[in-house]
């Protein structure tokens, strides 16, 4: 085949131009180009060096990169420009898609970089989207990570003001499989230390009862006063609950029990008012604490101190739980 050129000066049309006129459904390319090497080549020193472009009409593809062999659909690199290949959209946020969309039954998107970071992802500042965001339908994970020799398989990191940001937030449960190292504090919302025990009993004490050891993994609600058998209090009453639970299993008629740190508990003043400070004690009445009035029977028999009142009658009370 004779080479050929071809050049004009004219800015609304191409130096060469190719037309289909057939129907869609059985137009072929406008332009053809084969070769073993570059089969259409585009060089431009003001512009773009290929543009590919749909019409409104259409809900094709802008520029479609097909590959049978080993290679890539489509390929680019640069030496000294910014991005190998960049996708940018620019319709309105509530029309907008994805600058980039890859789908393959491998890696829909694969990044690679020897000298930088192999993905990044960038939501600007007038956004309150999210940099990267991963979603999976499937049993994987929205997001994974993985590394034999680096620092960590996912790190966050946030670089603003202390206190206005996080460098990661979880919502839902969070499983750790191996050691956990913390070099700062540990901030709970939690009021208390709890551990989980089995109920001894045909029910299951309500939230805030003070129970007494019924075995070696076992509590009942205390039913005596001044019983040294006191192991704390039901977690989870009033507005407390555990900061931290113990032992805690995926079985039924277990209940986490305040072993420090305060509670609601449940308490009775029939047999002595409660004032703010006084040590507290089993009581007759089930479930329930009462004050410690006799100090010489309450010697390994105290839950801990009244953080509030009861005059008269029953009713919650907050406890912090030190067991003496």
């Amino acid at each position: 085949m004779t080479n050929f050129s071809a050049e004009t000066s004219d800015p609304n049309i191409g130096a060469v131009t190719g037309t289909s006129t057939a129907p869609a459904g059985e137009a072929g390319p406008g332009v053809l180009g084969t070769s073993p090497a570059a089969g259409v080549w585009g060089v431009s020193s003001g512009w773009q060096g290929v543009v590919g472009q749909a019409l409104e009409t259409s809900d094709q593809n802008g520029v479609w990169g097909e590959s049978f062999g080993k290679g890539f659909g489509v390929y680019g690199t640069t030496a000294t420009g910014g991005a190998a290949v960049a996708g940018v959209h620019t319709g309105p946020p509530e029309a907008a898609g994805p600058g980039i969309h890859g789908v393959s039954a491998a890696a829909g998107v694969w990044g690679e970089s020897s000298a930088w970071q192999g993905v990044v992802g960038q939501a600007q500042a007038t956004s309150n989207q999210n940099g990267v965001w991963g979603e999976t339908f499937g049993p994987g994970c929205g997001v994974y990570g993985t590394t034999k020799t680096g620092q960590a398989a996912i790190r966050g990191e946030h670089t603003g003001a202390v206190g206005v940001g996080l460098a990661g937030h979880f919502i839902g449960n969070v499983e750790v499989t191996k050691d956990l190292t913390v070099h700062g504090d540990i901030q709970l919302s939690g009021a208390d230390l709890a551990e989980e025990f089995g109920i001894s009993g045909p029910s299951l004490p309500p939230v805030g009862s003070v129970v007494v050891l019924a075995g070696p993994d076992a509590v009942r609600a205390c039913d005596e006063p001044y019983d040294a058998r006191v192991a704390g209090v039901v977690s989870g009453a009033g507005g407390y609950r555990p900061g931290i639970t113990l032992d805690r299993r995926a079985e039924p008629g277990r209940r986490p029990l305040a072993l420090t740190g305060k509670v609601w508990c449940l308490a009775e003043a029939d047999s002595a008012p409660i004032t703010l400070g006084d040590m507290l004690t089993t009581s007759d009445v089930p479930g329930h604490a009462m004050r410690a009035a006799d100090r010489t029977r309450a010697f390994g028999a105290v839950l801990g101190k009244a953080l509030g009142e009861l005059p008269s009658g029953r009713g919650l009370i907050p406890v912090l739980v030190a067991l003496q």
